[in-house]
C-alpha cells in the first residue's frame, strides 16, 4: 500500500465524558479551534473499570475525534483544560489506512 493512500499522521482520539452536555461542549471546542475535523458524540454507554482499588460502573458518553498528529498535543491540553474527570481517557490510535478524499478532508480541516 502507498503511504499517500493509507491514514498518514491522521488520528482518532477517544474521549469519554460523564454526561451528553460534557460531550457536546468538549466536541464543540475542540472543532470550533479547528483541533479536530470530526466529532462523533456516542451516547449511553456502560463502562466498567478499576478506580482507587475497586471496579467502578458508569454510565458515559464517547468522543470519536478525528484529528492529525500534528494537533494531538494542542488537543489533548484543550480536552485537560475542559474536561471534569481527575483522570480523562484520552487515546490517540492512528490510522492505518482509510478513505482517501475522507483522510484529505480530515487534514484540510484541522487549524496548522
Amino acid at each position: 500500500m502507498r503511504r499517500s493512500s493509507g491514514g498518514a499522521n491522521v488520528l482518532v482520539v477517544l474521549v469519554t465524558c460523564p454526561t451528553q452536555p460534557v460531550a457536546h461542549r468538549l466536541a464543540a471546542l475542540v472543532v470550533s479551534q479547528r483541533l479536530a475535523a470530526c466529532v462523533n458524540v456516542l451516547p449511553r454507554m456502560r463502562s466498567l473499570f478499576w478506580w482507587q482499588g475497586k471496579v467502578e460502573r458508569a454510565q458515559e458518553v464517547l468522543l470519536i475525534i478525528k484529528s492529525t498528529r500534528q494537533q494531538f498535543e494542542r488537543l489533548r491540553r484543550a480536552i485537560l483544560a475542559h474536561h471534569p474527570y481527575e483522570v480523562p481517557e484520552i487515546i490517540a490510535m492512528p490510522l492505518v489506512a482509510g478513505h482517501r478524499p475522507y483522510l484529505q478532508w480530515v487534514r484540510a480541516n484541522i487549524g496548522r
